[in-house]
């Protein structure tokens, strides 16, 4: 099942580490961890007779490891890779603590020792992964991001099928009978079918395509919209929220943006050559669902294909993503009067005061959030005023003609319906699939339960967040993340100086700001406190068997949380992420990074796992989060989060002429016959190489006393230094279909797996050294990029 819904915490403005899913449910199939926890050194708990039998069998894996050597010396490819690894011979091993034991036996069933280092350190660090892990039936992605994240799944399932009075929190059994609901064990989906769809729509005015009371003579675009939209928290047309005023970052204010299409990217509609089986595909799926609702099929799919005409009219207006990375050419602060002027298809003041009076009409809020009134003199912050203007003129065409009015409020009222199809009985979930499989490459198939947990988390997720905690988090990791996090950190304000680009009073700013970067790692406090965590949920109602109702719940609670932010200050430690998320985010308006406990585990982190696995994964990690805050987009905030130039003009210039190189550098590479787009990758490509330059010189510095940091892993014949790299590689191992590969190329802001790796790599002089390879080799080229 995939659904278009809002998440609790959607609304966050943030940069994260990446792994898009592209409306796929998190992924399948147990991640097996490296290690169980340490009691004591394997080595000193030997008997005589164990250690002695150790010792023989590692002079058998040397003389082995010599054959296999001379063995290699008659095979091209392979000697060239042993030459480019050699231990240091210092460094004396094997380590044969547990931990160490089970990192090897990963690292050893990941690499592919017949690829040249040099030449594809990609493929040397994840051929065998790839291969030994094949896309599972029903996705269409499929890495080490999604083995973590279905590991996190059962742990959570685990927790919700416990008995209620297990439960710590009210709002933990809001989330059990959220669960519950989804999972419908007594079909009760099934049997009410479409009758929730079909009460909704009578509720929203009718739907002209369906027999529900849909009627032209009375139909306002304004009613339809305050209702899709205000009551619902649908999308449509635009989209808009309350957010951190990104010039004045402590307060809140409403922003609007462009928004209103179905389908991922706007080249879905505008280039047919390329996508039209998905606009067929798409056809299909609504004219589908609009038949189950009840329609005649040849007339839905006459109207349905009016809706996708205007949908293509919104993708003609709308703004690529790679021409809206300048925040400050973004930004445009005017009020509601000025906005009216811009765009008046619809009265903005009524629209918003009307949300606020749907919002606040029960006992859930304060009395100042009742009353609270919108006027002409409201200031908002406009994203898009150059859509809005164009969206205008769209309208007023449409609204000349008794068909026009129709096509908008199937528009309109279709954007309500999918959002809501994954709610209903079997045969609406099932219509998606076609879609899907032409978007993703997959229709689909994971087990409900795994959906359920996802889904749950979505909507309920701190709760969710709570048990998880409780369940799987390592308290001893958070001072030892913390301690990382500096040390990184030292390292990215050291090299600051040798920055020739920026000026130095610039450079004192910058150190400033990543100075003032705060981090948070793990979870809110506040969620293991039964209290707090109620509060928080407090007029939520969840039912165990009305999933339908319960979503249309969630999604007026959470319109509702974000209303009440506007005049209220700016909490700055409010988490924009759930615990159990394998990710991670900066966010420019707080200059915070942030750090779920749900990637805080293997393969990015273990506090029994040598320095080099944990700085090359996590280290990277809290690396890229903190470059962020310096990316052509992050650089334009300040050390408190206010948006404006505090950079040196010949500053800018020079690094705009860097950020030029990695723009070619990466527009450069090719998957699938299609180009990446280095515009559109730009910040996170940037994030990429400043962290893992960042983590190699934390990295480098840190003390190393520990015997798992000093010696060798077994049968593993690489220092510790290029086990970072290759830890870090394997971080990105990932398997995907063409199609999910050629959507991540359009739409996500991060390169795919491959590419993050080799441009990150071939960039950074010291990976070259560390592996001997030669200058103009593919991982060590001549001309190279660099900015952090």
């Amino acid at each position: 099942m995939t659904r278009y819904k809002h998440t609790e915490f959607a609304d966050e403005d943030t940069s994260s580490v990446g792994s898009i899913h592209l409306n796929e449910a998190t992924s399948p199939a147990m991640h097996i961890r490296y290690h169980s926890v340490r009691t004591s050194s394997l080595w000193t708990s030997r008997t005589f007779i164990e250690k002695c039998l150790i010792c023989l069998v590692l002079f058998l894996l040397v003389i082995l490891f010599i054959l296999a050597v001379i063995l290699a010396t008659d095979r091209g490819d392979s000697s060239k890779r042993i030459l480019h690894v050699q231990p240091h011979s210092r460094e004396e091993g094997p380590c044969l603590e547990e931990s160490c034991i089970h990192a090897a036996s990963s690292i050893l069933h990941s690499i592919d020792q017949s690829i040249d280092p040099c030449d594809n350190f990609y493929a040397y660090s994840c051929n065998q992964w790839i291969k030994n892990n094949p896309i599972p039936d029903g996705k269409s992605m499929w890495g080490t991001f999604g083995k973590l994240e279905q590991q996190n799944q059962l742990v959570i399932k685990n927790v919700l099928e416990r008995d209620f009075d297990e439960f710590k929190s009210k709002a933990e059994l809001k989330a059990k009978l959220y669960y519950e609901s989804c999972l419908d064990e007594n079909e009760v989906m099934e049997t009410l079918g479409a009758k929730p769809m079909l009460d909704l729509l009578e509720k929203i005015g009718g739907w002209n395509i369906t027999k529900s009371g849909f009627n032209i003579s009375t139909w306002s675009l304004e009613t339809t919209l305050m209702k899709v939209q205000n009551e619902y928290n649908m999308g449509g047309l635009f989209g808009w929220a309350v957010g951190e005023d990104d010039r004045q970052s402590t307060r809140h204010v409403i922003q609007i943006d462009q928004g209103g299409l179905t389908l991922p990217t706007r080249d879905n509609y505008l280039n047919k050559t390329a996508h039209q089986k998905v606009l067929d595909a798409y056809l299909d799926y609504m004219t589908k669902v609009a038949v189950l609702l009840g329609a005649n099929e040849s007339d839905a799919k006459i109207q349905m294909q009016g809706v996708i005409d205007f949908e293509t009219e919104l993708a003609k207006i709308t703004i690529p993503s790679e021409d809206r990375r300048d925040e400050e050419a973004m930004y445009h602060n005017m009020t509601l009067a000025e906005l009216q002027d811009l765009a008046p298809f619809i009265d903005w003041r009524a629209h918003f005061d009307d949300a606020f009076r749907r919002a606040f009409k029960d006992n859930y809020s304060s009395a100042t959030k009742k009353s609270r009134k919108i006027t002409e003199k409201e200031h908002v912050v406009v994203y898009a005023p150059q859509y809005l203007h164009n969206l205008t003129n769209i309208i007023k065409k449409y609204q000349n003609t008794t068909e026009g009015k129709i096509v908008l409020n199937n528009y309109l009222v279709w954007q309500t319906v999918r959002s809501f199809t994954a709610c209903l009985s079997k045969a609406f979930r099932d219509a998606y699939k076609g879609l899907r499989k032409a978007l993703i490459g997959s229709d689909g198939g994971e087990e409900p339960w795994r959906y359920c947990v996802t889904d749950t988390n979505n909507a309920i997720g701190f709760a969710i967040g709570a048990m998880f905690v409780r369940e799987a988090f390592n308290g001893k990791s958070k001072p030892q993340a913390e301690q990382m996090i500096n040390e990184v950190r030292n390292a990215f304000k050291a090299n600051l100086e040798h920055l020739d680009w920026m000026d130095d009073e610039t450079r004192k700013l910058a150190e400033e700001k990543a100075d003032a970067i705060t981090d948070m790692i793990g979870y809110p406090s506040y969620i293991l406190d039964a209290k707090q965590l109620d509060e928080k949920y407090r007029g939520l109602d969840i039912k165990n068997d009305t999933y339908f109702m319960n979503n249309i719940e969630i999604n007026r609670y959470n319109l509702r949380k974000n209303l009440e932010k506007l005049d209220e200050p700016v909490n700055k430690t409010r988490w924009g992420m759930t615990p159990p998320t394998v990710n991670a985010y900066y966010t420019p308006t707080k200059n915070q990074i942030v750090f779920p406990a749900g990637i805080l585990q293997l393969p990015f982190y273990d506090i029994l796992n040598p320095k080099s696995l944990n700085f090359g994964g996590m280290g990277v990690v809290m690396g890229h989060e903190i470059t962020h805050g310096f990316d052509d987009q992050g650089r334009e905030y300040d050390k408190e989060g206010n948006l404006h130039q505090w950079w040196n003009n010949a500053t800018i210039s020079r690094f705009k002429k860097r950020t030029d190189c990695f723009e070619k550098q990466y527009s450069n590479y090719s998957i699938n016959g299609r180009n990446l787009n280095g515009k559109q990758t730009l910040g996170e490509n940037i994030a990429d190489n400043g962290g893992l330059k960042a983590a190699f010189h934390a990295f480098k510095s840190t003390k190393r006393t520990d015997s798992r940091d000093t010696l060798l892993l077994p049968g593993v014949n690489l220092t510790h230094n290029q086990l970072f790299f290759v830890a870090f590689a394997q971080v990105w191992c990932t398997s995907a279909t063409v199609e999910t590969t050629n959507l991540q190329i359009e739409k996500d802001p991060h390169s795919p797996p491959e590419f993050r790796v080799i441009g990150s790599l071939s960039n950074f002089e010291e990976f070259a050294m560390e592996f001997n390879c030669a200058r103009g080799s593919r991982m060590y080229p001549i001309d190279r990029c660099e900015v952090w």
